[in-house]
């Protein structure tokens, strides 16, 4: 599907949902490894940011009370990241799908994105054992060293923001799309179900 976005085609993609801590990232590291597709997680993108550039700055001024960076911020900021992945051959458009993971996060980051991706699968990991969610997120600021996982006052503004203004915009794509799994399983349980649903999905990006 053309784009007019500046980039040519539109990007192949399969959105990860899910309350913080439910298990998007490491869902998506073992389906970009077994598949050869590319996982790129917003989070890992704003933290990577240098925090005296006025965009780590703007994000750490938000990420630090746990809301949401503003919508125009977090797509800037990603189609300059695309762009630098394609341009150093460590994305390739029309062989991998692009397993994003923490964005879109608002119904108009939804909207925008629209311009640059073509989704084929949306995954939601369910987990709606909040205490759980805070064990993990917990448990990976000590192992990660995540400063923005240490808080808990911060940890469940993050799951309430999520509760609040993510799982709205599901309602931006057709349910045909959607594709919902229990996340309180281990992470190989979780990637099992993924894999015995879309297994043929995931085999094909260039579809």
């Amino acid at each position: 599907m053309q784009s007019t976005s500046g980039f040519g085609q539109k990007f192949r993609t399969i959105l990860l949902f899910g309350p913080p801590g439910s298990g998007k990232g490491t869902l998506g590291k073992f389906l970009s490894t077994a598949g050869n597709h590319f996982h790129l997680s917003s989070g890992d993108i704003f933290r990577g940011l240098d925090p005296d550039s006025d965009a780590g700055k703007l994000y750490h001024s938000y990420a630090g009370k746990g809301n949401l960076v503003p919508d125009e911020v977090t797509i800037e900021v990603w189609r300059n990241f695309m762009e630098g992945l394609i341009r150093t051959n460590r994305y390739f458009p029309e062989k991998q799908f692009l397993l994003l993971d923490g964005i879109p996060r608002t119904p108009l980051q939804a909207k925008i994105l629209d311009e640059y991706i073509e989704i084929a699968k949306v995954i939601v990991l369910e987990m709606p054992n909040q205490q759980e969610l805070i064990k993990r997120m917990k448990r990976r600021a000590l192992v990660e060293k995540r400063l923005d996982d240490a808080d808990e006052n911060i940890l469940h503004n993050r799951i309430k923001v999520y509760q609040k203004e993510t799982l709205a915009l599901l309602g931006h794509y057709p349910k045909e799309l959607i594709e919902t799994f229990n996340a309180d399983q281990k992470p190989l349980e979780v990637l099992r179900d993924v894999l015995v649903k879309l297994s043929d999905l995931l085999s094909h990006p260039e579809a």
